[in-house]
């Protein structure tokens, strides 16, 4: 298989739109009614699907991991042509031609895509980065820019090779964008952050 009919099949397999299938199918709703009206399992969570959720995040997730890990493990593509299969899936779940190339934001594929390369080291790191962020912000757009910020870490832990290097630059610019609403909001404490350095009362 080419490295371009590889890129076509990753592109196909992340523009499989799972939480709109699934939730018609045993829901009874239009997933993007929910949330912030984007396509994704956490809006399933909040049409009340909690174990539908689950599913469609772990769907998510592995509509990228299986065509990323099966190109660069058994495949043995490198260089430039595995980036673009890389951050196809992510292209893939935002520009869906099963919804009118207006997608989700790309956050499970995104996870997806280093299970794929890395198996669980840069996961782990960006698992880890999310979490703090999730502690420490109110706004989630910057816990995920902070597990970016964590999966850089691991890259150059585990995994020093310019490949992974642009993947991770290409995925941050895509995250900036399909979380640029978002992320306009700002960086804001939490207020467990902020009552340590307020004055006490008198």
């Amino acid at each position: 298989m080419s490295w371009f009919l590889a890129f076509l099949l990753a592109f196909l397999c992340g523009s499989i739109p799972f939480s709109m299938w699934l939730s018609r199918l045993f829901l009874g709703v239009d997933v993007r009614q929910f949330g912030d009206g984007n396509p994704g399992a956490a809006n399933v969570f909040k049409a009340g699907g909690k174990a539908l959720g689950v599913i469609v995040l772990l769907l998510d997730v592995s509509k990228a991991a299986i065509p990323v890990g099966l190109s660069y493990n058994n495949l043995d593509i490198r260089g430039y042509p595995m980036a673009l299969i890389a951050i196809a899936p992510m292209l893939g779940h935002i520009f869906s031609p099963f919804l009118k190339f207006r997608g989700g934001k790309a956050i499970a594929t995104l996870l997806g895509v280093w299970i794929g390369l890395t198996l669980w080291n840069a996961p782990l790191g960006g698992l880890i980065g999310t979490l703090l962020g999730v502690s420490l912000l109110t706004v989630s757009a910057w816990a995920v820019m902070l597990g970016m910020v964590g999966i850089l870490v691991s890259l150059l832990i585990w995994f020093p090779d310019p490949m992974f290097y642009l993947v991770c630059a290409c995925q941050t610019l895509i995250m900036i964008w399909t979380l640029r609403q978002d992320l306009r909001r700002g960086v804001h404490l939490r207020p467990w952050i902020t009552s340590l350095f307020s004055p006490p009362r008198k």
